[in-house]
């Protein structure tokens, strides 16, 4: 909200006001405050949980250190969510439909997660919200995001036209058909389905190829196969996320690393001259999303101070269902989700831990008449707690896992 006044003060010539205009200055000031609403607030809000004994209720699981956390305070995800929102409302541009969809993204899954940390703590059931309603959350998400994207009209790439006799270099034409000063070729912006996939020549992946036997209906119906994209994908790491949420900080300093490397991504994808230098796709009006998730880091490193062993309160579901959706539509929308096998790595092993030991039981009890396990424990962080590595040292050698993770999701934007 505050760019508005700013972009007022500076028409009156007001000293200082335009340097409202640049990104860098707007994303450092969305991360301190979100520091200091996390930070300072944070502490309070704990107090209350703890007042109001909106305690976790932990079940036995025989790991060591487990029944220490009975009592902590949950639903701390309600830290992450305010700071977050409140920084992005101020220094973000509220007409960007990109930071619009990331504010419905973050209510939305806030709410679903909210209810079922509310299930749990007042209605004293473990359960909490059904398996069936939390998919039914994230798939009306995915709906909307994918028909956001398909029917809003700033929702563009803009792609380069290499004619015949010229070679490419960048300018800014958003005319179809239409040449540079050299002759060499034009560029033009479209709506499309396209997105990054790492590994391949030309960086690129377009949604219509799953459906190439279609012939000339694919480019039509390929907005279909995206949509169904977006569902999986949300509902994957939403609950992936929700998985890692398992022990001191594991989930929320993983979601940070995530959040750095989203954030340097959406910034050269949204900078015309980056993102003709790294020859990647260039995504107008994306840069706006560096603010937004200025915000999500210093949320995620201002709730690590009270979540880090031993964990002074729980972000609950509230927090991790939030935190994995808002990863995967950011993702998304910067065309980068075919990356999140690799940037989100901790998410996967640990869904895939539970998917693995769940199948295999099933398997062998009914091929041996007993089930049998792969791990000690599911998810994969149990497993090793099981084995009896303190719980810092897990959490910390999976942070060390996210950081080359992160750094292999950036070097695949050059390696070809």
């Amino acid at each position: 909200m505050l760019i508005y006044l700013f972009e007022y003060l500076d028409s009156i010539g007001f000293p200082g006001a335009g340097v409202f205009q640049y990104i860098s200055f707007r994303s450092a000031s969305a991360v301190i405050t979100s520091l200091i609403i996390s930070m300072l607030f944070g502490k309070r809000i704990i107090n209350f949980l703890r007042k109001k004994q909106i305690g976790e209720s932990v079940r036995d699981l025989g790991l060591e250190g487990q029944m220490q956390k009975q009592g902590t305070p949950t639903m701390g995800g309600i830290i992450i969510l305010a700071s977050i929102l409140i920084p992005v409302l101020l220094f973000g541009d509220l007409e960007n439909t990109y930071v619009l969809l990331m504010i419905v993204t973050t209510i939305w899954l806030g709410l679903v997660g909210f209810t079922d940390d509310y299930i749990k703590v007042f209605r004293k059931n473990k359960k909490g919200l059904t398996g069936k309603f939390k998919i039914l959350g994230q798939l009306v998400l995915g709906i909307f995001i994918g028909l956001t994207l398909f029917l809003d009209q700033d929702v563009i790439v803009r792609e380069k036209v290499l004619l015949e006799d010229g070679e490419p270099r960048m300018e800014i034409i958003q005319e179809e058909s239409k040449e540079d000063a050299s002759g060499s070729y034009v560029t033009r912006d479209v709506k499309s389905t396209k997105t990054t996939i790492p590994f391949v020549k030309n960086n690129e992946f377009d949604y219509a190829y799953l459906i190439w036997f279609m012939g000339d209906k694919a480019m039509k119906w390929a907005w279909v196969v995206l949509i169904i994209a977006v569902i999986i994908i949300i509902t994957a790491v939403s609950n992936g996320a929700n998985m890692t949420d398992g022990l001191d900080g594991l989930a929320t300093g993983s979601s940070a690393i995530m959040g750095v490397t989203l954030g340097v991504l959406a910034y050269v994808s949204g900078n015309i001259l980056y993102a003709d230098y790294l020859n990647i796709m260039y995504i107008p009006y994306t840069g706006e999303l560096v603010i937004y998730m200025s915000a999500f880091i210093g949320a995620m490193i201002g709730f690590l101070w009270y979540n880090s062993y031993p964990a002074q309160v729980f972000m609950g579901d509230t927090g991790s269902l939030s935190i994995g959706g808002i990863i995967a539509v950011y993702a998304i929308v910067i065309r980068k989700e075919l990356l999140i096998p690799i940037l989100c790595g901790i998410f996967l092993m640990e869904s895939l831990s539970v998917l693995m030991q769940v199948a295999y039981f099933k398997h062998t009890r009914k091929r041996y008449g007993e089930g049998r396990r792969i791990f000690l424990m599911a998810p994969l962080h149990h497993h090793y707690q099981k084995k009896g590595y303190p719980e810092p040292k897990i959490v910390t050698r999976f942070w060390i896992v996210g950081i080359l993770l992160a750094v292999i999701t950036i070097v695949t934007l050059k390696i070809r």
